[in-house]
């Protein structure tokens, strides 16, 4: 019985002398820096973001459909779609592939109240014409259709 009193005893002798040593050992620390030491965190470097990427397609978007594909020169092609993530009132413009460059053509369409737009356009050259719908400052665009003109 006396050996087991005496290993609590020294049990609780070396715990208390633990806490005595680790309590001086942080007071120590805060009374040398004035401010506790900062817990260690855990970083994680080299992780995918999981935030969603704000591309122009994710922010908005311009339908183009044309009311016909072919026409003779002098004649007008009406140019129909719709607009996601633009507001009502915004100007679009016609741009025309020439050169392998988008050019700004002298055509332009208010966005309506309800997210549709009507551009018209008549060709004065003859060829095969690529055109596509744009919001004035150029961060969204329709994909292209095309127009022949005879």
């Amino acid at each position: 019985m006396s050996s087991t009193r005496s290993r609590r005893g020294r049990t609780l002798a070396a715990g208390a002398l633990s806490a005595a040593m680790l309590s001086t050992g942080t007071a120590g620390a805060v009374a040398a820096t004035g401010t506790p030491t900062p817990k260690p965190s855990i970083t994680r470097t080299g992780m995918p973001s999981m935030k969603p990427s704000r591309t122009p397609t994710a922010m908005g978007s311009i339908t183009v459909s044309a009311n016909r594909k072919a026409v003779k020169v002098g004649n007008t092609v009406v140019f129909t779609g719709r607009v996601k993530g633009v507001k009502a009132g915004s100007t679009l413009v016609l741009q025309h592939l020439h050169n392998g460059k988008w050019t700004t053509l002298r055509t332009t369409a208010a966005v309506n109240k309800n997210g549709t737009y009507t551009i018209k356009r008549t060709f004065t050259k003859k060829g095969t014409e690529q055109v596509r719908v744009a919001t004035k400052s150029g961060t969204f665009q329709s994909s292209p259709v095309t127009v022949q003109v005879s």
